[in-house]
Parts: C-alpha cells; structure tokens; sequence
C-alpha cells in the first residue's frame, strides 16, 4: 500500500522552488483586522521574498501586529477614523496601509489525516473542540457566573439587540444603561449584578450639540458622567482610508483598536447601519453578526447593537420579525428587547422582552415595562411607571382585529401556540381572546 504523501501548501512549495512562472498567492486585506505598517514584517511589497511570511500570518490573523505602533491612550486617546472623549468627541487622523491581496486557496485533496494528533493525545478534531457533556458542566460550573447588566434583558458577555421604530427613544435608553454600568448602578428596577465598567458608546447619531442639549439645564448646569463611559464618534477628518478598504471593514478595525487601547468591556453600537448599509438583507446580516459575535467571545466583551424597524403598525404587537434582517440577526444574538409607543401619551413608552436564553421570559406581552420619557437632574431618561399589558398600549381596533384573526387562524387548525408565537403575544392571552 502506498504510503499517503503529506499535503503540501502549493504556494510555499512554489516559493522553495524557486518557480518564476507561477504567480503569486495573494492575501485579502479583510485577513486582516487591523491595517498593516510599513515596518510591520507583514507589510513587505516584495511578493516573491515575503509571501510565505504573509501566508503563514493568514492562519493567525493578529500574530504579528506590531500593538507597539498603536498611540497609546494617554498619549492620543483616539482610533483611526473615530475619536474618543469621555462623553465629548475630539478628533486625530491616523494614516496606514496594508497589504492589498488576495485569499490563498487550499485543497486538502490528498491530506493524511493520520497527521492529526490522535483521540488519545488531543481529542480535539481540526476545527473542533471535542469534550463529554459533563465535562462540559464541569468547566461551565468553575467559570464565574454571568452578571446581570441590565436585568434579566442583557448579561455579560452577551450581544444584545435593542430595536423599536424611529423617535422612540432608543438612543435615550440605551445611555441610561450605559450610564448606569459605568456607575455600577441599577435602573427602572432592573437588577445590576456587575461591578462599574469601563463602557465605550459608539454614538453614529447625535451631534455634539444635541448631546450637550439632551444632558444640561437651561440655567447651563449639565450632568456630570462617569470617567468610565467614553463617548466615541466617527472622525469627519478621516477620508483615506487604506488601499483597498471599505469604510465598513476600517470602522472594524477602529472598534478592535478602541477596545485595545481604552481596555473596554462593555461596547455599545449605535446603530448597526454603519457597520453596513444591507442590514436588511440576510446575506449581509448573517456574516455581520458573526463577526460581532467572534469579536465579542475574543475581546471578552459585552455588546449592545441598536438597530431601527421597517415601517410597521405601531397599533400591532412588537414581534422579531419586526426588525430588520430578523431572521439571521435574531439567530445569533444572544437576548433581545425592543421599545414600543403607547396609546396613553406621547411620552410614554413599553419595554418588551423579545429574545432570552437564561431564564423564563418575564416582561412578555403581559408584563411590559411602562415608562415615560422624562427629564430628571439634566439627564434625559425613562422613567419606570408601571408594568403592565402590551394590549392596553395598542389601539381597540387592532385588539378587535387580533382577536378576530386569531379565532380564524384557531378554526384553521392551528394550536394555541402556534398563534401566540404569529400574533406577538403570550399563549394565555390568546387562550383569553378564544374564549370571548
């Protein structure tokens, strides 16, 4: 029997033998998290004498990087094309290039497996990690637990989504958190397990102006934050970007260096249009969200994504499906929870538990959390009220018109459960509308 042959790169076999004809493997600059100096080893324009240098770092993507060239935040607390302040935005440029190439392609046609470490030596397999189910719980068990960041809604280390249609004050809310994590402090009630971190809030929306007005008195007292929350913006003086690079991959990169440089642990986004302009469609939603997600797990972070609806009935339930690109971006976060408007008043607002993976769902359609918007001590916030039903927040005809409909979908028949998890609502409510 002949024995297997080793599998062999076929670009580094063409660099040893010394082949001018074939032409060279080239390596993305998506490979690549963070842009490449020109004093960094990866960053040689000589293909011929480097290339096995830069195929060998596309197995490791950050091995490499030269952290050294990287300011240091005391001595310039700003990222690439975004700036950081605590709560206020200042502005740097940062210019650097990186290697424009291609992906290096492998077959493993002809591998010998046998070159795999066996059970009894690594019982992991290739890109799998491999462990009985009681191990499993074993090291689950010895890992500190998850902490409440914001109730039951948001846990460390968990990329959290928070959506509602425009104007209803998910920027208001989601500083409110990010205020009170800085703080080490609860709010509306929600209990707060962690101890004060630091928490960098990508703000994309407001101007410094409307900030400053959301967050001071008209006598021109303002709010004093926590040196813990850094405000960060994009840098309208950055406009070269490295060759080959769309603004959506250096926004990345920026975010893997400002949570380098600023040690941060909490990271809120807002919103998720600028990490691409498709959010909406599945192909573009899926691998955003898995990057999110490795960027989370390597960087040991927890993550607050704000995103907006498409035009939808305000008069009908919040359901997953009404956020856009649904489907992936709800498979892979880890919890969800969404703002809806109120019948009631044009200040008051609902919070709704949309996604949960820890524990029973608590503030479902029949227990959302009421509040208004208000301004208390310069700071615009919610303001818990009460919990209540979301259908007490909708108008009478479209309650009427979910009734009927679930009577319909009931003579159609589908289960009880079936129709709650349709309509938006919890399977007693609909056990309710049947029976009128």
């Amino acid at each position: 029997m002949t024995k297997p042959k080793k599998w062999q790169n076929p670009v580094e076999s063409r660099i040893k033998n010394g082949s001018k004809k074939s032409k060279a493997t080239k390596v993305s600059s998506n490979d690549f998290p963070f842009p490449v100096k020109r004093d960094n080893p990866l960053g040689s324009q000589d293909s011929t004498k480097q290339l096995g240098e830069v195929v060998a770092a596309a197995d490791n993507l950050t091995d490499g990087y030269d952290f050294s060239l990287t300011d240091s935040p005391k001595e310039n607390p700003n990222v690439e094309q975004i700036t950081v302040e605590e709560a206020g935005p200042v502005g740097i440029q940062d210019s650097s290039e990186q290697v424009s190439t291609g992906p290096t392609e492998a077959s493993t046609s002809g591998y010998d497996f046998s070159l795999i470490d066996s059970p009894k030596e690594n019982p992991n397999t290739g890109l799998f990690t491999v462990k009985s189910a009681n191990q499993v719980i074993m090291d689950a068990k010895n890992r500190p637990p998850r902490r409440r960041l914001f109730g039951q809604l948001w846990y460390e280390g968990e990329n959290c989504i928070l959506y509602s249609d425009t104007n209803l004050g998910k920027t208001i809310l989601a500083y409110q958190i990010a205020d009170a994590i800085s703080n080490g402090s609860s709010i509306l009630g929600l209990a707060m397990d962690a101890s004060a971190q630091k928490v960098a809030y990508c703000d994309f929306e407001l101007s410094e102006m409307q900030f400053l007005k959301r967050y001071s008195g008209d006598d021109g007292s303002i709010h004093h934050f926590s040196p813990n929350l850094l405000r960060v913006e994009i840098n309208p003086d950055v406009v070269n970007f490295p060759s080959g690079c769309s603004f959506e991959d250096y926004l990345k990169m920026s975010l893997e260096r400002l949570v380098v440089n600023h040690e941060v642990r909490i990271l809120v986004i807002d919103n998720i249009t600028y990490l691409g302009n498709e959010t909406e469609k599945a192909s573009f939603a899926l691998p955003m969200m898995k990057w999110l997600k490795d960027f989370g797990r390597k960087n040991n972070l927890s993550i607050l994504v704000l995103a907006h609806t498409p035009k939808r009935d305000p008069s009908s339930p919040i359901t997953k499906n009404d956020l856009a690109g649904s489907r992936m971006m709800m498979n892979f976060c880890d919890g969800s929870f969404a703002i809806g408007g109120s019948t009631k008043g044009s200040q008051i607002r609902y919070i709704k538990e949309i996604k949960q993976r820890n524990e029973p769902f608590r503030y479902d359609s029949d227990n959302v959390i009421v509040c208004a918007v208000d301004k208390l001590n310069n700071f615009l916030q919610f303001r818990f009220v009460e919990y209540g039903s979301e259908r007490d927040h909708l108008t009478e005809n479209a309650k009427d018109a979910l009734i009927q409909r679930a009577k319909e979908m009931k003579a159609q028949g589908k289960t009880q459960r079936e129709i709650a998890a349709q309509l938006g609502v919890s399977v007693g409510t609909v056990n309710n509308w049947l029976k009128k």
